[in-house]
C-alpha cells in the first residue's frame, strides 16, 4: 500500500469514527498508529468519557471482530483464552476459543483484574499466540488490545506492573468534552444511535497492507540520534527510578515512522518524534517517592524534549 493511501485512510477513518465521537481526532490518530504498528492502547480516564464507544466505532469503521470484556477480580485468564471441554456427543475433548481469539479486544477496567489474569495478556500482546495445556494457538491478524482504567478510584484495583505497562505503545487519557463538543454530542445523540448506523470504511485487508508499508519510511542518522537522546534523557534522573527501556525506543521510531505518514512525509522528521514521545513514553517511567502525582510522568517527558538539541533542517531526509 503507497503511503498516500495509508494518509487516506487515516483521514477517511477519522471522519468516519468523528460521526460517532466528538472532539477527538488526536486519540483516533493515535488508535490507528497504534493499530498500525501491531501496539496496544491504554485508555485513562474517569467512567463516562466515551471510552469504549471509541473502542467500538474504531474496531467498526476498520470491519474488525471486536470482543469486549469486563475485568473483575474473580476472573481467570482461562475466562480469556478458552477452555479444553469434554463434548459428550462426539465423545472427545474440544476446545471453546475465548474473547482473545479477535481482532480488537476491550480490556475494560484492566486493574481490576487480578496480577494472575494480567499478565495472561502479556504472551497474546506481546507474541500474537496463547498457550493451553501446552499447545501453542495463534492469535488473528490484526490483534490489538484497548484496555481501559479509572485513574482516580483505587479501592479494589491491582495497578499494572511496570512489565506490563511496558507492552502498550500509548497510554492516552480522554479528557471532558469541550462546551461546544458536549453541545454537539447532546444533539448527535438525542434522537439516535450514530454507533448502529456507522458503516465501515476499510477492512483487514487494506490494514495489512498498510502494516508492511510503513517500516519503509525514511529517517536520518541524525533524527535517529535525536530520538534516542530523548530517551536516555530519561534515565538517570533524581526523580525517576527507571528510565525508558530499548522497547520504549523501538516503539516510538515506528509511531514515529506512521506519524510521518499521516503528515503526508516518506521520511521522519524531529517533529514526528516530539508528537509521539509523551503518550509513548510517559507510562514506561517508574517515578521516585513524592514525584509520582498523577501526570508527573507526562511533564518529565515534555522537559526532556525541551531540554534535547533539534538536528538542523539540511540532514532530516538522509538514510
Amino acid at each position: 500500500m503507497s503511503y498516500q493511501s495509508i494518509q487516506s485512510l487515516a483521514e477517511q477513518m477519522k471522519r468516519n469514527i468523528g460521526e460517532v465521537v466528538v472532539g477527538k481526532e488526536d486519540i483516533i490518530e493515535l488508535l490507528f498508529i497504534g493499530l498500525i504498528t501491531s501496539g496496544h492502547v491504554l485508555l485513562e480516564d474517569v467512567p463516562g468519557t466515551g471510552k469504549t464507544v471509541l473502542a467500538k466505532s474504531f474496531a467498526k469503521s476498520l470491519s474488525l471482530t471486536f470482543k469486549r470484556v469486563q475485568f473483575t477480580p474473580d476472573l481467570l485468564p482461562s475466562d480469556l483464552s478458552g477452555i479444553h471441554y469434554y463434548n459428550q456427543k462426539l465423545g472427545d475433548f474440544q476446545f471453546r476459543q475465548g474473547p482473545l481469539f479477535t481482532n480488537l479486544l476491550l480490556a475494560d477496567e484492566i486493574n481490576r483484574a487480578t496480577p494472575r489474569t494480567q499478565s495472561s495478556l502479556l504472551e497474546s500482546m506481546e507474541e500474537r499466540q496463547v498457550t493451553i495445556d501446552g499447545e501453542t494457538k495463534p492469535l488473528g491478524l490484526p490483534f490489538m488490545v484497548i484496555a481501559t482504567q479509572n485513574p482516580v478510584e483505587h479501592q479494589g484495583t491491582f495497578p499494572l506492573p511496570e512489565a506490563q505497562l511496558d507492552r502498550f505503545l500509548f497510554k492516552i487519557k480522554m479528557g471532558y468534552p469541550t462546551t461546544e463538543e458536549g453541545l454537539r454530542l447532546l444533539k448527535r445523540f438525542k434522537d439516535r444511535d450514530p454507533l448502529a448506523e456507522l458503516q465501515p470504511v476499510a477492512g483487514p485487508e487494506q490494514l495489512e497492507e498498510a502494516r508492511r508499508s510503513y517500516s519503509s519510511v525514511r529517517i536520518s542518522d541524525d533524527v535517529l540520534r535525536y530520538l534516542l537522546a530523548i530517551v536516555e534523557g530519561t534515565r538517570g534522573r533524581d526523580d525517576v527510578a527507571i528510565g525508558v527501556s530499548p522497547r520504549g525506543s523501538q516503539a516510538l521510531l515506528r509511531a514515529s515512522q506512521v506519524h510521518a505518514i499521516i503528515r503526508g512525509r516518506d521520511y521522519v522528521t524531529p517533529d514526528d518524534v516530539k508528537a509521539m514521545a509523551t503518550p509513548v513514553l510517559a507510562h514506561r517511567l517508574a517515578l521516585r517517592g513524592l514525584t509520582r502525582a498523577h501526570g508527573q510522568a507526562d511533564k518529565i517527558v515534555d522537559e526532556v524534549i525541551r531540554q534535547t538539541d533539534v538536528p538542523a533542517e539540511a540532514d532530516l531526509t538522509l538514510r
